[in-house]
């Protein structure tokens, strides 16, 4: 196989910079500004998306992309089928990584911490304000099986349409969400020359220490 050379894909990074004093000691606050800052930009379409880093039952790690949907103080929501690959990946082993990437503000934030599950009244509570597609999309689907055909799942929510077209549908007791408590965020602003801002806060005794990281 010819290899394909990518060396040539190259930018340089000069729209802001960041300081520790930026931070100011509370890294989830400064999250939310940058956040807010994101969900602003023409350019992102989906500032909540977020890379779910889990070590799976085979000691492979793996990470795919899901939603924010929620965030405070004590750290990050978003939620899943339990019984999906991540899910099972999360029973096993709690320690998850997480990364937002909005290149149109040359930012990147990088999550360390712990996922445990909601309670079912907070999972409730998010299930009922989804549409209801969403609702019966979260019944049908045993979410990273193997089937044999879509055909098979376009049938179910064909047939469970039916069911609840005058009924309210309920959240699966598979379904739900996760909270991620963090115990290290690293906020990265690109910077010419690849002399990239890394700041890292890491929770240590109930209080966040700020570093300065060496790009």
């Amino acid at each position: 196989m010819k290899k394909e050379d990518l060396g040539h894909l190259r930018k340089s990074y000069d729209k802001s910079t960041l300081e520790i004093t930026d931070v100011k000691n509370d890294p989830m606050e400064f999250f939310k500004l940058w956040l807010a800052e994101a969900v602003e930009h023409p350019d992102i379409e989906e500032a909540n998306a977020m890379s779910l880093a889990t070590l799976g039952l085979d000691d492979f790690p793996k990470a795919r992309v899901v939603l924010l949907k929620a965030f405070t103080s004590e750290g990050f929501v978003f939620y899943t089928n339990y019984q999906s690959e991540k899910g099972m990946a999360i029973d096993h082993h709690c320690k998850v990584g997480l990364s937002f990437f909005w290149p149109a503000l040359e930012r990147q934030v990088i999550v360390k911490g712990e996922a445990e599950k909601l309670a079912p009244e907070d999972s409730d509570a998010y299930f009922k304000s989804r549409p209801v597609g969403s609702q019966l999309g979260a019944i049908v689907s045993d979410q990273s099986k193997i089937i044999s055909d879509r055909s098979i799942i376009e049938a179910k929510l064909e047939a469970l349409e039916i069911q609840f077209e005058n009924e309210v549908p309920k959240r699966p007791e598979h379904w739900g969400g996760y909270l991620v408590k963090p115990n290290c965020i690293e906020f990265w602003q690109g910077r010419a020359n690849r002399l990239h801002d890394r700041i890292r806060c890491q929770l240590q005794s109930g209080f966040w220490n700020l570093e300065r990281l060496a790009p």
